[in-house]
C-alpha cells in the first residue's frame, strides 16, 4: 500500500507541474489534464468534455461543432480536409502552441482517414512512403518556390519531414547561369529595375544576368555593396 501511494505521488508531481487544468483545480482534475492547451483552445481550459467524449477521446464530430464553417477549399494546401474523417492524426493538443498542428503526410495515404482516395495519391495497401505515394504538386504547386523550373517531382529532392536538402551545395559563386533556376521578381521588369535596382548595385546589366549584381548566399547580398534589402 505504501509503495503504491509513493508511486502515485512520484507520477502526480510532474503531471501537476505541466497540467492545463486551472490552478485552483483539485488533484484529480490536474492529474487528468496532460499538458498546456494551445492558445487557440485556452477558452476550454478545465472543460474536458467540451472536446473529449468519455471512453472515446476526441471525436471528429466534436471538432466540427466549432470548425464546420472553416473554409479549407480556397487554399490548395488544405483542400484535403474536405475528405478527412479524423482530425487527431495531425492535430495534437496539450503541448501548447507547438503541438496544435503536426503535419502527418503518411496519414494522407491511410484510406481509413478519408472518405475516398485523395486526388493524385495512390491507394496505399503496400505501405508506400509519403514521398512515393503522394503527388506533392497536388497540394504545393501554387506556392512552388522554383516557379515550375524544376518540374513537379518534388520527392526527387525533398522529403516530407523537412524541405531542406541534405548535403545541398549551390553552384559556384562564379556561375553565370543563374536564370536557369531563378526567375527575376516582377519589379525587375518595370522601371523600378533601372531607377532603383541598377543604382543600388552601381552597374547596368540585363535582367537575366543575375550574377552581375547578386551573390549565391543571398539575393539581398549585392556585389560590392553588401546587404541591401530594397524589395
Amino acid at each position: 500500500m505504501f509503495i503504491a501511494a509513493l508511486l502515485a505521488i512520484v507520477i502526480a508531481i510532474p503531471v501537476r507541474m505541466r497540467s492545463s487544468a486551472p490552478a485552483d483545480a483539485g488533484l484529480v482534475a490536474r492529474l487528468v489534464a496532460p499538458g498546456p492547451l494551445s492558445s487557440a483552445h485556452q477558452a476550454f481550459a478545465g472543460q474536458c468534455t467540451a472536446c473529449h467524449t468519455p471512453g472515446k477521446g476526441v471525436e471528429t464530430t466534436t471538432c466540427l461543432t466549432c470548425h464546420a464553417g472553416t473554409d479549407f477549399g480556397s487554399k490548395q494546401s488544405t483542400q484535403f480536409h474536405a475528405r478527412a474523417t479524423e482530425c487527431t492524426s495531425c492535430h495534437v493538443e496539450h503541448e501548447g502552441d507547438r503541438g496544435i498542428i503536426r503535419m502527418n503526410h503518411a496519414a494522407l495515404l491511410d484510406p481509413k482517414l478519408f472518405r475516398q482516395p485523395l486526388d493524385g495519391s495512390a491507394v496505399n495497401p503496400h505501405g508506400f512512403s509519403p514521398e512515393a505515394g503522394l503527388n506533392c504538386a497536388s497540394c504545393h504547386s501554387y506556392r512552388d518556390p522554383h516557379q515550375g523550373l524544376f518540374g513537379t517531382d518534388c520527392a526527387s529532392c525533398h522529403k516530407t519531414d523537412s524541405w531542406k536538402i541534405a548535403n545541398y551545395r549551390h553552384p559556384s559563386v562564379n556561375s553565370t547561369e543563374c536564370s536557369e533556376c531563378h526567375k527575376a521578381p516582377p519589379s525587375h521588369f518595370m522601371e523600378h529595375f533601372s531607377m532603383v535596382s541598377e543604382r543600388a548595385a552601381g552597374r547596368k546589366a540585363r535582367v537575366d544576368q543575375c550574377y552581375a549584381c547578386h551573390t549565391t548566399d543571398s539575393f539581398n547580398n549585392i556585389r560590392r555593396r553588401g546587404w541591401y534589402d530594397h524589395h
